[in-house]
């Protein structure tokens, strides 16, 4: 029986990722796109990577990030299927390596019960183009995840995780159902549930029906 699901945020519970929405108000949509796919496909080390996209972020207003993170799109079925996962008793949170901005307005829309990213970092209303925060590394999610479980006396078999990047493989090896949604390849290899369709209610039908 499920005890706790761990939901990835960007291009997951939301449909797209947030740092590419920032990027877009600053005109380099595509270069920062670009490295952000990179590291999702597991081509760069997601630290670095994390810090490269930050870092070109530098000077954007904190206002303008603050009103895309209020206007983001999220996934079909987001807010049926968290309901659903916490009328079966399921502790529901959310992981993300994208940024608190984002997954603490979400979490008040879409109902998970926490959310653990990372900050940016705003000095005189605009970004600094530094970050820190809970999520910062490939092992963080997996690192985080483990917490959990001791903390609430949770074993893998009783976690599910959904994800659908490279920084989303250090979770999927601490939970017995993992789950690849609309996933990239080397993702994919590590789950044992695989939605292609962006319909986060399918995990309801294929884990639970």
């Amino acid at each position: 029986m499920i005890k706790l699901a761990v939901f990835d945020f960007d291009s997951t519970l939301m449909d797209g990722e947030t740092i590419d929405f920032f990027a877009e108000a600053l005109g380099i949509g595509a270069k920062v796109s670009a490295i952000t796919q990179r590291a999702m496909n597991g081509e760069l080390d997601f630290f670095e990577s994390l810090r490269e996209r930050v870092g070109l972020l530098e000077g954007l207003e904190f206002s303008k990030v603050e009103k895309i993170c209020q206007n983001l799109p999220y996934m079909p079925g987001a807010i049926e299927t968290i309901a659903a996962l916490k009328a079966r008793g399921i502790k529901v949170v959310c992981f993300s390596g994208g940024f608190r901005s984002a997954t603490s307005h979400a979490k008040s829309i879409l109902g998970y019960d926490a959310d653990f990213s990372n900050v940016l970092h705003e000095k005189d209303g605009k970004l600094t183009g530094l970050v820190g925060g809970d999520m910062m590394f490939d092992f963080s999610k997996g690192d985080m995840l483990q917490r959990l479980q001791g903390l609430f006396g949770i074993t893998e078999e009783e976690t599910m995780v959904i994800g659908d990047g490279a920084n989303d493989r250090s979770m999927f090896a601490h939970a017995g159902t993992r789950v690849a949604f609309c996933a990239k390849e080397i993702l994919k290899k590590e789950a044992n549930v695989i939605i292609d369709t962006k319909d986060l209610t399918q995990i309801i039908t294929k884990v639970f029906i």
